[in-house]
């Protein structure tokens, strides 16, 4: 096992062939257990049990990542066991979702308990706690996660109250090409390139955010809010490109800036099979460059959970103190 952190990258962790399949054989034994679906909640207590058996290397590393992201938000654990050859053909419908407990959904799940609880929000792949994310024919523009052109910046959800703390992208399919990459940018390397007057603005009350297009036509946008949040010197951040709106010529100046200083800083990777991103959603932004899917069962498969480090902020939201935020 071997731990790469700079200033230059997202902290990588790249996992021992041992380490992995000590994680396969928990990952297989805890799919079989209970009902072996992961929206149960029952199951998903038992995945919480055997977090503490994960290898203690990997435990570590995510435990350090709970409490500091780093200065990109990004964490990449790389050799995780996915075994690609095994999979069936890469799904192709919108809406695609995982309910029954493979390997990489409780891979998933499995990280989604030791950085909280896995979360999901009812209106968004009917409230489904692991998501594909797969391009679908028709959507090639589409923003979200059945498009292949250009995904524009933005935090996980920006126009909820309740905004998941973690994304979490585990490859188990590369695009043909191998070109596709999650392109992933942080406040903390953009803050001291901000100008003073972009910065207030951006504190400012002054910008709204539309539900995404993944949430249905009923879902409600924003009231006016800021876009960095708390502590000056490491605010949090709340954007999306595709979907925040500036109320006033200097918020517009500012978004325009910041939009500017997120592609400069941002890092982009090429994900392969058996590597988990782990996004801070709370100091990141991300988003996927352009590729072109072939729709014969072998394109770029991504399955997607979310995690919360304090779930009751929720409580009111989520109907007997489930998971799924209504």
């Amino acid at each position: 096992m071997s731990v790469v952190v700079d200033t230059e990258s997202p902290e990588i962790m790249t996992v021992s062939p041992g380490d992995a399949r000590r994680v396969a054989d928990l990952a297989r034994t805890i799919a079989c257990s209970q009902s072996g679906l992961v929206d149960d909640p029952v199951w998903i207590s038992a995945a919480r049990r055997g977090w503490e058996d994960l290898p203690p290397a990997l435990r570590g590393t995510i435990r350090r990542f709970r409490r500091y992201s780093g200065p990109h938000g990004a964490l990449l654990l790389r050799g995780l066991p996915v075994d690609e050859a095994a999979l069936p053909p890469t799904p192709s419908v919108a809406g695609s979702i995982q309910r029954p407990a493979t390997t990489p959904a409780t891979i998933l799940m499995l990280t989604a308990c030791g950085l909280g609880d896995p979360a999901a929000f009812k209106a968004e792949m009917s409230g489904a706690l692991v998501q594909n994310v797969v391009p679908v024919p028709g959507s090639e523009e589409f923003q979200g996660n059945a498009g292949s052109a250009l995904l524009a910046f933005h935090s996980e959800n920006a126009f909820h109250a309740h905004r998941p703390d973690f994304v979490l992208l585990l490859c188990l399919r590369p695009d043909h090409a191998g070109l596709a990459g999650l392109r992933c940018a942080c406040i903390r390397m953009v803050l001291p390139l901000l100008t003073g007057p972009a910065r207030d603005a951006l504190a400012s009350p002054e910008f709204i955010t539309a539900a995404p297009p993944s949430f249905g036509r009923t879902a409600t946008g924003t009231s006016a809010h800021a876009v960095l949040t708390g502590a000056p010197d490491d605010p949090d951040i709340r954007v999306d490109l595709a979907a925040t709106r500036a109320l006033s010529p200097r918020a517009a100046s500012a978004l325009a800036e910041l939009a500017e200083l997120l592609d400069r800083t941002a890092q982009t990777i090429c994900l392969r099979p058996g590597d988990l991103a782990i996004i801070d959603n709370r100091v990141a932004v991300h988003g996927r460059t352009y590729f072109e899917p072939r729709y014969d069962g072998r394109d770029r498969w991504l399955q997607r959970t979310f995690a919360c480090a304090d779930i009751r902020r929720s409580r009111a939201g989520r109907p007997g103190d489930g998971y799924v935020m209504a």
